[in-house]
């Protein structure tokens, strides 16, 4: 196994788009990390350059204590798999999993021997005879797992394996994942848009736009405390609330109502407030922000609440099944005081406090 680092990593495309931009990373031996972000801002980019299929324009990648910045493909014990898992159709399961061993000249008894072991961890053991046409799609997607697990490769990048799956099938897939990575104790790194993945499986996260990495952390730091408005917009099942605030000598104003300021800024500084609807409750006559139920949203055990306040701004909240209040109703949403987050209005940065 082992760990990757890159230094001042540049990706830059021949239209001088910089794919990724000098970026500094540190990915431990045996961790599952997760490159997230929107389509676009570079994390795809940013693992294929780790493989080796994108040149490196500025900077270095190491894996274990070897420079790999211009070592071909092959050669950095590095195995992928891609979002259409790219299976030969013509071949049976067996033969999908045993092809970088055949390109590796071993004898066929190994190529045998590896493929029927790898299938049997994988629960594939009854399909090494099937081709790919005749599988499911979490199926092929465990394929094309055992074919990167069987060359015996020191990382594991995936490219957003789960997205051709339905909601159903992906739910299995992650968790199938998540046991396998961890009884592999492979180096992991995880490609996806999809911030529900990167909370499940990841042991850390790195958030990207632009070819940057905007806060890196773990799952609970990067959903608990977003380091600035981008991250809090891209992350949460529910969108955070981001609202206009100032800070006053009396609190925190917010949407029409007075809360508790959670730092000590002077007086009339603009802010824009952030707080998650798991993080709000309602309190009948009690202090907080009050407004007109406008929707109610059914999430199966909770239902997303999303009051109209005085000042024209809307306020999610999430309440359990069968409290939800009535549409038109007017009602008070209280904040738990240690969850209020303070960005600058300026940069969007997260405010200390």
């Amino acid at each position: 196994m082992a760990q990757i680092k890159t230094a001042g990593l540049s990706t830059v495309y021949p239209n001088g788009v910089r794919a990724v931009d000098a970026l500094d990373l540190e990915i431990a031996d045996g961790e599952f990390f997760a490159l997230l972000g929107p389509s676009g801002c570079g994390k795809t980019t940013l693992l294929r350059t780790i493989a080796g299929l994108e040149q490196a324009s500025e900077g270095t990648v190491t894996i274990g204590d070897k420079d790999m910045t211009a070592t071909d493909p092959g050669r950095r014990k590095v195995a992928m798999v891609f979002q259409d898992y790219a299976l030969f159709p013509h071949m049976t399961v067996a033969e999908n999993i045993a092809y970088p061993l055949k390109v590796r000249r071993h004898p066929k008894p190994r190529q045998r021997e590896v493929a029927e072991r790898t299938a049997a961890s994988l629960s594939l053991g009854g399909l090494l005879e099937r081709r790919p046409g005749q599988l499911s799609g979490g199926q092929q997607q465990r394929v094309a797992l055992a074919r990167a697990v069987a060359v015996d490769a020191d990382v594991l990048l995936l490219d957003e394996p789960l997205s051709n799956l339905d909601a159903r099938l992906r739910l299995e897939a992650r968790t199938f994942l998540k046991r396998l990575q961890k009884e592999l104790g492979i180096t992991t790194v995880f490609v996806t848009h999809d911030q529900a993945e990167a909370l499940a499986l990841a042991d850390r996260i790195a958030v990207m736009e632009s070819g940057r990495i905007r806060q890196l952390g773990t799952p609970r730091e990067v959903f608990g405390r977003p380091a600035d408005t981008f991250v809090a917009n891209f992350i949460g099942s529910t969108p955070m609330n981001l609202l206009d605030g100032t800070v006053t000598d009396r609190g925190l104003a917010v949407a029409g109502a007075i809360l508790p300021s959670p730092t000590d800024l002077p007086d009339n500084t603009m802010v824009t407030v952030g707080v998650r609807p798991e993080y709000l409750a309602l309190e009948p006559g009690g202090q907080g922000i009050t407004g007109t139920v406008s929707t109610v949203e059914n999430l199966g055990v909770s239902s997303l609440v999303t009051l109209e306040c005085p000042d024209g701004s809307l306020l999610g909240l999430t309440v359990r099944e069968q409290h939800e209040p009535a549409i038109g109703s007017e009602v008070t949403a209280a904040p738990d005081p240690g969850r209020v987050l303070l960005y600058d209005k300026e940069s969007g940065a997260l405010l200390s406090s």
